[in-house]
């Protein structure tokens, strides 16, 4: 358990210092990297590449060469993950001027958090979640979702929902979930948008060439399962390596890209993160 208080604890505290990153005229990139420096600093390891997905993209942008900078019209999203041995605290702040786009999904989180207990269901989170976003006047994104959390598995089964969704299943004694409520002044729903640069590994087999096996060895004893990006690789090996090495892994199945989530109608979004330990005592492991 020590494990999960330690990742949590620092999860918090870069989250904390990354949303003071993000200001007028600030590079993404060189926010992105500074967060990611922060999380070894403090002696953790990324459980996935810290992401800042700006406006109308719900998720899944991370820089990989490409970089531009924050402007004073931004909804900003930063969401960072932390692992200490497989065991991972996910935690999410929006930073920017629609201040009661930004409290929507804050406050949803807050109440959903407070009827978290053993045996409450994910249909009463999702209902608790889209209430309190309705009441501020915007909708929230029903096709993403909190999520289940296990050892090297960010994503491990559960979809905890941000609507009531009938999901009649009983959150149980030693889960670790997060709580991830997306609020939009669109209609609500996310769709498959351009390539991320970020990838996670299905499946190993057998490869044909020294460059992709060198990869995948590197991937497998690196990141195991949980999700990786372009850019890291590129720091380890010269770039038409890793180029060639992604595409024919793709190709072969063995690693899947994840695609950016922009919100469909291109409303702005919003999102708030907790990761949470269901005990006898709810334990909010991202809270410091």
């Amino acid at each position: 358990m020590k494990d999960w208080i330690k990742a949590g604890e620092i999860a918090s505290e870069v989250l904390e210092y990354g949303k003071g990153l993000i200001k007028k005229d600030k590079s993404v990139l060189e926010i992105i990297e500074n967060v990611e420096s922060k999380i070894f600093q403090l002696g953790g390891k990324p459980a996935f590449p810290a992401q800042i997905s700006i406006n109308e993209i719900a998720a899944h942008y991370a820089p990989v060469k490409e970089d531009f900078s924050i402007k004073e019209s931004d909804i900003v999203k930063l969401d960072v993950g932390v692992h200490i041995n497989g065991a991972i605290g996910d935690n999410a702040v929006t930073v920017g001027n629609n201040k009661e786009l930004i409290e929507a999904s804050r406050e949803a989180l807050n109440e959903a958090i407070k009827i978290i207990q053993i045996g409450t269901k994910l249909k009463d989170i999702g209902k608790v979640i889209d209430k309190t976003i309705s009441s501020y006047g915007f909708n929230p994104v029903k096709n993403l979702t909190g999520h289940s959390i296990d050892l090297y598995e960010q994503h491990s089964g559960l979809s905890i929902p941000n609507y009531d969704n009938g999901d009649n299943f009983k959150l149980e004694k030693g889960i670790v979930i997060a709580i991830e409520p997306f609020a939009t002044t669109g209609i609500g729903m996310i769709e498959e948008g351009k390539d991320s640069g970020i990838f996670k590994l299905e499946r190993i087999k057998s490869v044909r060439t020294q460059i992709s096996k060198e990869i995948l060895d590197f991937i497998a004893d690196e990141y195991r399962t949980l999700p990786f990006t372009k850019r890291w690789l590129l720091k380890k090996f010269p770039e038409f390596k890793v180029n060639f090495a992604l595409r024919s892994l793709e190709k072969e199945g063995m690693i899947s890209q994840y695609k950016q989530l922009p919100e469909k109608s291109k409303g702005i979004v919003s999102q708030a993160e907790h990761t949470l330990l269901i005990d006898d005592k709810v334990k909010i492991l991202t809270k410091r």
